[in-house]
């Protein structure tokens, strides 16, 4: 796991580990191997054995890191592709103090308005600042990237005006939603979701072309034998759909997944052409 003990990966995680635990009668241990933007974690897993005794977690962000930092790790040639572990969207919100309850008003007023918003992330090159950058690309609006070090900051700089409009993930999002500290817009991914349902998707509030979600995923090392990559395969995407399993899954605002290897491996390459696309056409360039 890339990330310390806490949050939403290691929830989905810690889920998936146990009902396996369950479900084979043979122990799954999850160790947290947070640091150095995740490598460590995959520099640990690429060097396991391919047994299928050692599996990686990866998000969104493995994908995007090696298309703004050197890394000693090949994702496509160094893994092989178990299946799709959930998938998430993120909510678009304005300040209270913005007068916009729209993402056609959001628009407007960014236009009337050019360079004089900021919107915040959690750094230079992560998926908020990428998303965020698509956002004002295919709008084309001006604004200002001010990165934070972990989204929790950032709340308090949105409430107060000192930020205009983000992206935020929903469990973190929406208990400011719901007591209107704060105005959701839209929500980033492909349809509409149960935790708030009201929101149309950003494509549908008028940004054609627009889908983005967080997505978590299980790989094994490059040469585990097929059979075993098949039997991870059936047993995970199983225990992904047990009630249980799904429901806290469902607490963390995110939606079980489970693909085929094929299909998680298209999904990998798609991501990482599209934020390749992303990077160049704003011009990103990576900050330690």
């Amino acid at each position: 796991m890339p990330i310390a003990a806490g949050g939403g990966p290691d929830t989905i995680g810690r889920a998936v580990a146990q009902k396996l635990t369950e479900n084979l009668g043979q122990t799954m241990l999850v160790d947290n191997r947070a640091g150095a933007s995740g490598a460590i974690a995959v520099e640990l897993a690429r060097q396991a054995a391919a047994d299928g005794c050692t599996i990686l977690l990866i998000s969104a962000s493995q994908v995007i890191r090696p298309l703004l930092f050197k890394v000693p790790y090949d994702l496509f040639r160094d893994f092989a592709p178990i299946t799709q572990l959930s998938s998430q969207s993120y909510v678009l919100m304005a300040s209270p103090k913005m007068p916009v309850n729209s993402v056609s008003e959001l628009l407007a007023y960014a236009r009337a308005n050019p360079g004089k918003l900021n919107y915040a992330s959690v750094g230079q090159g992560s998926q908020i600042h990428l998303m965020t950058e698509l956002f004002r690309t295919l709008t084309k609006i001006q604004a200002v990237h001010v990165p934070y070090k972990g989204i929790g900051p950032a709340y308090p700089d949105l409430i107060s005006g000192n930020i205009q409009f983000m992206f935020g993930s929903i469990i973190t999002s929406q208990g400011h939603i719901r007591a209107k500290r704060l105005q959701a817009l839209a929500v980033s991914g492909p349809k509409r979701i149960k935790a708030l349902p009201e929101l149309p998707t950003v494509a549908e509030a008028g940004v054609p072309g627009f889908a983005v979600t967080q997505w978590y995923a299980l790989l094994a090392p490059a040469g585990t034998p097929r059979e075993i990559m098949e039997f991870l395969n059936r047993e995970t995407n199983k225990a992904l759909h047990q009630p249980d399993v799904a429901g806290r899954i469902a607490a963390e605002g995110s939606e079980a997944v489970g693909v085929t290897p094929q299909q998680l491996a298209a999904h990998m390459k798609s991501e990482q052409n599209k934020w390749a696309k992303v990077i160049k056409d704003a011009g990103i360039r990576g900050e330690e």
